[in-house]
Order: C-alpha cells, then sequence, then structure tokens
C-alpha cells in the first residue's frame, strides 16, 4: 500500500509553506505500509520558537486555502518546540532543531520511502546552505 494521491498533494502543499517560512531539513516519509492511522509524516525544523509557531501557521493557513484540509488535532502549540498538525491523511511534525536532533525521527521511519517533494522546496534549502556562511560570519 503507498500513500494515496490526497496525502501526497497535502505533504506537498505543508512542504512548500514551510520552506516559504525558512524550515530546515524539510522531510517526508510514506508510512501507509507501517501504519494505519496515517499515509505520511512531514518533518521538519526551526531554530527557534517564534520560526516553529510561524511555520504552523503557514501550513495551516494553506492547507485550509489550497486544498480545503483542516487539523482534527493539534499538540504542542502552546510550547512551540514541537507542533503536531493531525490532518488524518498526513501527520505534520514542527520541531525546535534541538528536539528534532534528540527524537530524530528520521531514525525511527528511515526504512519507509521518501514522498519526493516539489524542486521548489529543494531550491530553498540549497539557496539557505549557500547564504548560511555569510550569516556565520557577522
Amino acid at each position: 500500500m503507498t500513500a494515496t494521491e490526497r496525502s501526497v498533494q497535502l505533504v506537498r502543499i505543508a512542504a512548500e509553506a514551510a520552506a516559504d517560512k525558512l524550515a530546515d531539513d524539510i522531510l517526508a516519509y510514506d508510512v501507509s505500509d507501517q501504519l494505519v492511522i496515517t499515509d505520511a509524516f512531514l518533518l521538519c525544523s526551526a531554530t527557534n520558537d517564534r520560526q516553529v509557531r510561524a511555520i504552523v501557521d503557514e501550513i495551516e493557513e494553506r492547507l485550509r486555502v489550497e486544498a480545503d484540509a483542516k487539523p482534527v488535532r493539534r499538540e504542542g502549540e502552546r510550547e512551540g518546540r514541537w507542533v503536531l498538525l493531525d490532518y488524518v491523511d498526513i501527520v505534520v511534525h514542527v520541531q525546535h532543531e534541538e528536539d528534532r536532533t534528540f527524537y530524530a525521527l528520521e531514525r525511527l521511519w528511515k526504512d519507509c520511502p521518501l514522498i519526493t517533494l516539489p524542486e521548489s522546496v529543494a531550491q530553498v534549502a540549497a539557496q539557505r546552505a549557500r547564504t548560511a556562511p555569510a550569516k556565520d560570519a557577522l
């Protein structure tokens, strides 16, 4: 069994929204063979709590507008360190980079196939990687 077209569509919209808010390490896994409760996980991280919230807000807005999707459950929003958005078809994890490193969700799902994300998501990541040394020099 593989993720449905609807799930892949939601993942791609959410990934683009996260990239627009400068999320780091955006990955999506097809977990449909492992779990019966959802088809896909989208993982991304941010450098601070404020950015976590901004990413979450953008993902929710874009999924509502572009796919008429609303989360059935939200967790962790108050703390802003790891926010989980459950859309039934997909689950979005937006984590503070320290929590992402500590919990290493990628390790848990490494045997699941990756979902190909839009080229624009990779372009944002590549562009940020090129500009990162300039920021560190300041």
